[in-house]
């Protein structure tokens, strides 16, 4: 299983609790990327230069075949898992690395997209809300809405197989729920 979605969704809350009601080891790409962009020279700290030298969004932009790169390694080196994909990874501007990505998320067969609500306006709030309560971030920068722009966004909706809604669940149950229906 293969979740996805804002950040904020709930991917490794849902997916640490997954991976208990399933026995499955549970991988989270944001802890296990690293490697995989140094494969195409790429880092947590080019980044981070990479953003100071020309804005947050202009990097995000550079930054895409890396973190595409990283969902391909991912998926191919944790077959079985439960696997979380941070908000950034089935994001793109660029049409390869959308591709990219979704050649190498077609062999899973459960890619859940994660939201807090059906509602977008709502959705987006709840979300705002976890990424304040959680990191004290907001994903607005420079002038654009990062978290508005993963949540929107219809490349990742065209690679999930299905959605589920986190508001009002605990993740315990939603975790049963969605090991059941993909069983």
């Amino acid at each position: 299983m293969v979740l996805i979605g804002p950040a904020g969704a709930g991917k490794t809350t849902i997916g640490e609790a997954v991976a208990e009601v399933t026995g499955r080891p549970f991988v989270d790409l944001d802890a296990v990327a690293a490697p995989y962009y140094a494969e195409v020279g790429w880092s947590i700290e080019k980044l981070v230069r990479r953003i100071e030298a020309v804005g947050r969004v202009a990097a995000e932009r550079e930054w895409e075949p890396a973190r595409a790169h990283a969902v391909s390694r991912a998926v191919a080196e944790h077959p079985g898992a439960v696997l979380a994909l941070g908000a950034g990874h089935t994001s793109y501007q660029d049409p390869g690395c959308r591709a990219a990505v979704r050649a190498a998320l077609r062999d899973c067969p459960d890619v859940v997209l994660l939201l807090p609500a059906a509602d977008p306006a709502l959705a987006l709030d709840v979300l705002r809300g976890r990424c304040l309560a959680g990191k004290g971030r907001t994903w607005i920068s420079e002038g654009h809405d990062f978290l508005a722009e993963w949540l929107h966004d219809e490349g990742t909706r065209e690679m999930a197989t299905r959605t589920a809604f986190t508001e009002g669940i605990s993740p315990a149950a939603l975790a049963r729920d969605l090991s059941h229906s993909s069983a």
